[in-house]
């Protein structure tokens, strides 16, 4: 049996017994869950094994990468340098990066950059993974590319990119990196455990992943014997040049070790967040409310950084998916909370998201990658939260 550490307050039980399932029954090798209501904690769980090769145990103070989760993280930076006037989400993206002016794109404003619309998912050369953990010869690649649609006419994951496109904004326009604007205007006055750029000191904390393939492998499967509605999908896994494939292949070689100390020391603001769940519950919960005197976003900011941006079928995952300005938004695949949720998952499981509704923030990391669609660990966190809510 998994022994699990730490705290829930009285009327959340049923989280932790959810949370308790998903190692009985789901799969969950390390993880932790926290939820805070109304900027308090309410909810701080982990337990499990953080390294299975050494039999490290997950403890409070275990770091996970959350791979796309750090895209909220990111999000919150852009909008709160809108909030003090020092970016325009509405002013084209070559007012502050000159060089991206060409090749079509002189006019995308930096907002179809966080919503998705832009076109550059991908990339006709990919740049060599050393030079892009570097940063500038990935900017600098990105800057010269021709967007893959007529920008603002569809909406397509940029699951790789869009870290370098809105982390040069935030860096041109702040004078910093996005990892140290992080670490001193969100991380350090909310005391949060969580890095855009691990520094060497923490790489002992860090949980190790374990990936697991789903049980069938569709794309051996024959198209007679697929789903109508997973036939588009499977037909552009097939594809080597489809912009679901070439989404994830923009670095020379495509595949990145996230558990490398190269890839978790450099900056990828859209895929290489590392901290803890309940960092990012606290993040989210100083987005809807004060905590403990800090609020990140005005509320008439918030407002209108969750409004819809882009919904409908995605030009990359080719399923229906909802955006804002940079932050997911619910779908009937991934409901959060309510309609007035937002946040992002991460690839494999993780989940951050805020309910202003019911005053909630949620995180949940994990360190077993499932991959397909039968992963619940996260739904049923969310499940039993929602259970609890709908009483008040």
């Amino acid at each position: 049996m998994t022994t699990i550490g730490g705290e829930v307050a009285a009327g959340f039980e049923p989280v932790r017994e959810a949370f308790e399932a998903n190692f009985a029954q789901h799969g969950d090798i390390g993880a932790a869950v926290c939820v805070y209501q109304y900027g308090r904690p309410v909810v701080d769980l982990w337990g499990g094994i953080a390294d299975p090769a050494t039999g490290r145990s997950w403890t409070r103070n275990t770091l996970q990468l959350v791979y796309s989760a750090t895209k909220g993280a990111t999000a919150t930076m852009a909008h709160m340098l809108a909030e003090r006037g020092a970016l325009d989400l509405d002013a084209p993206v070559a007012e502050y990066w000159p060089e991206f002016a060409t090749n079509g794109k002189t006019d995308i404003p930096v907002r179809w950059l966080l919503s998705h619309r832009a076109g550059l998912v991908a990339l006709d050369r990919p740049v060599p993974l050393r030079q892009a953990l570097a940063w500038h010869p990935m900017a600098a690649a990105l800057a010269a590319q021709h967007p893959q649609w007529s920008p603002g006419t569809a909406h397509g994951y940029h699951g790789r990119t869009w870290g370098w496109l809105v982390g040069e904004v935030i860096r041109r326009v702040s004078g910093r990196s996005p990892g140290t604007f992080f670490a001193e205007e969100i991380a350090a006055p909310l005391g949060l455990d969580f890095f855009i750029g691990l520094p060497p000191s923490e790489r002992d904390r860090v949980s190790r992943m374990v990936y697991r393939r789903p049980d069938t492998d569709l794309t051996t499967v024959p198209d007679e014997s697929l789903p109508d509605d997973l036939r588009d999908q499977v037909a552009a896994w097939r594809d080597p040049n489809s912009l679901s494939n070439r989404a994830y292949a923009v670095t020379d070689p495509p595949g990145i070790d996230f558990d490398s100390p190269e890839v978790q020391a450099a900056e990828l603001p859209s895929s290489n967040g590392i901290g803890t769940a309940h960092a990012l519950a606290r993040m989210y919960a100083a987005l809807i409310k004060e905590v403990d005197g800090v609020r990140l976003l005005a509320p008439e900011t918030l407002g209108s950084a969750t409004e819809v941006q882009a919904g409908g079928q995605d030009q990359v995952m080719l399923i229906p998916s909802r955006f804002s300005t940079g932050y997911m938004l619910p779908t009937k695949a991934n409901p959060m909370l309510g309609p007035r949720s937002f946040g992002h998952t991460g690839r494999g499981g993780s989940l951050a998201f805020a309910d202003p509704e019911h005053g909630i923030a949620f995180g949940y990391v994990m360190n077993h990658v499932v991959a397909g669609t039968d992963d619940v660990r996260a739904a049923s966190l969310v499940d039993a939260v929602r259970g609890l809510v709908a009483q008040d």
